[in-house]
């Protein structure tokens, strides 16, 4: 073998080697991601190595929320004809590709998401205290905090445990917590598409539940309108998944990205990739909540069930003015909540406004007015520094 060889397949080797090592490096940096097959418990195989469930903390606090893998594969998405129960707007059924991601393993509790509700006193000491000065520059880190509750009687009316599920904000609050989330911990956390909720919620399965079609069974895998007594329940009391998520169905809906589209999937013709397939909203509702609740039957806690929101009736007793554009009040606003969902392949930068800030103008001026004219709400940066410039306000007197 000549030497100019030798240097060439030895230059080869050790960039191979190289390679291999960047890839178990970040195998290793990625929060639930490792490079070695698990012995044991839960795991998905993906090029980028395996993932596997994992328990994160908010930034700044002691609480902790928890973090499922869901293998990629294909999904149809809506109901079969003939299934019970099955709705207009599941149809017609589509194909669609979903990459690996991870789920909440539980719905967002008010452990987590009063951390988030914080934000509002804190966000106006920050900016009082000169220790937050907001840029333009700072467009694409700005979240809204929600407005201190004006009567929380409505919000807390079944309690305030931090273990029960989060419930009666806005799609459009539900958004900001995932930014603010992901702005302090580095990490892209988002609501779930609809065809990314359905895939996990079906578990590889297409019966109606990922348990089956005997929806008597349903009792022992959710809180529903016959066995909650008209209300929610604390996170992870039922049994869960086969892919380790609990309360899926039943106890609070769950926000999705899509606008609800009454007529269904027809216009997802020729999307193939779950991100393609997000029914963008152009209005302020209605909006897709998924998974069924408290004050929802059987049926509508199916994998494919669907539910659109109807926001002014969801604040009909709201004596604010403008409404709220953070909280519900009434109706089945008091029922829908969520859970949040982690990609595992870093999404492009021009996606994140989409996933995280307000799309419609009344939610943009409703926002604007409550937050600069009524002091309600707060508007601050959400980096990986705010939880340290918390920690430094603490000092000021």
């Amino acid at each position: 073998m000549s030497q100019t060889l030798r240097n060439t397949t030895l230059a080869l080797l050790l960039m191979a080697g190289l390679l291999l090592l960047t890839t178990f490096a970040s195998a290793e940096e990625t929060l639930g991601l490792v490079k070695d097959q698990p012995a044991s418990g839960r795991f998905v195989k993906t090029e980028m190595g395996f993932m596997v469930p994992y328990k994160g903390t908010i930034p700044g606090t002691k609480v902790t929320f928890e973090m499922q893998p869901i293998p990629g594969g294909k999904i149809m998405l809506g109901s079969p004809e003939g299934e019970a129960g099955r709705g207009k707007g599941e149809s017609p059924q589509c194909e669609i590709d979903v990459e690996p991601f991870w789920l909440g393993t539980y719905e967002v509790t008010w452990a987590e998401y009063k951390q988030y509700m914080a934000m509002t006193d804190k966000f106006k000491k920050l900016a009082a205290a000169k220790l937050m000065v907001l840029k333009d520059a700072d467009k694409a880190t700005i979240v809204t905090a929600p407005s201190n509750l004006y009567d929380p009687t409505f919000t807390f009316q079944f309690g305030e445990d931090p273990r029960q599920p989060a419930l009666s904000m806005s799609q459009f609050a539900a958004r900001q917590y995932t930014k603010w989330l992901s702005g302090i911990t580095g990490d892209t956390y988002r609501l779930p598409s609809e065809a990314e909720w359905e895939h996990a919620a079906r578990a590889g399965t297409t019966t109606p539940y990922y348990f089956g079609k005997d929806a008597a069974e349903l009792k022992d895998h959710g809180w529903f309108m016959d066995n909650a007594e008209e209300m929610t329940h604390k996170v992870g009391l039922k049994k869960p998944s086969p892919w380790g998520l609990y309360d899926v169905y039943g106890n609070v809906a769950e926000w999705t990205l899509d606008e609800y589209t009454a007529d269904g999937y027809g216009k997802l013709s020729g999307k193939k990739k779950a991100i393609d397939a997000v029914q963008w909203p152009s209005k302020l509702f209605p909006r897709t909540m998924r998974g069924g609740s408290w004050d929802d039957d059987g049926a509508g806690c199916r994998s494919a069930a669907r539910h659109g929101s109807h926001d002014d009736d969801y604040r009909g007793t709201d004596p604010n003015f403008p409404k709220s554009p953070w909280w519900f009040t009434d109706g089945h606003g008091i029922a829908v909540g969520m859970r949040i969902m982690r990609p595992l392949s870093v999404p492009p930068k021009e996606l994140h406004a989409k996933y995280w800030d307000a799309d419609v103008e009344s939610i943009i001026s409703d926002v604007d007015s409550r937050v600069e004219f009524n002091g309600r709400g707060a508007k601050g940066s959400t980096t990986k520094e705010l939880p340290k410039l918390v920690e430094k306000l603490e000092g000021v007197k």
